[in-house]
């Protein structure tokens, strides 16, 4: 029930495939390059246009990103220094009664 099913093994090919031919050598003269125009393109898309209005909305988007990712930042700086702190305690407290014990004999 447990057991993997794997497929079963491809045979091998009884003949071994006759070696291809080389496509022949074929050469293309080069063609001489079209002229190109020394005048502006309309781009195929328009520039983007940022109004007032969008550059402040862009500066608060960009002002709130960065607000967020410090609060987590810090609360995850907060949480490692807690637990650091807590660790240390506890350090303490082991070390106190190891010492405790050993000054009772």
């Amino acid at each position: 029930m447990f057991t993997p099913k794997y497929p079963p093994t491809a045979t091998p090919p009884t003949t071994a495939p006759a070696p291809a031919q080389p496509p022949a050598q074929t050469t293309v003269p080069p063609t001489p390059a079209t002229p190109t125009s020394l005048t502006p393109t309309t781009p195929a898309r328009p520039a983007v246009q940022l109004t007032p209005g969008a550059l402040v909305t862009l500066a608060a988007g960009g002002t709130a990103t960065v607000l967020v990712v410090g609060t987590v930042l810090v609360s995850m700086l907060l949480a490692v220094a807690i637990t650091a702190a807590s660790v240390a305690v506890c350090a303490v407290v082991v070390r106190s009664l190891i010492n405790q014990q050993y000054k009772g004999r």
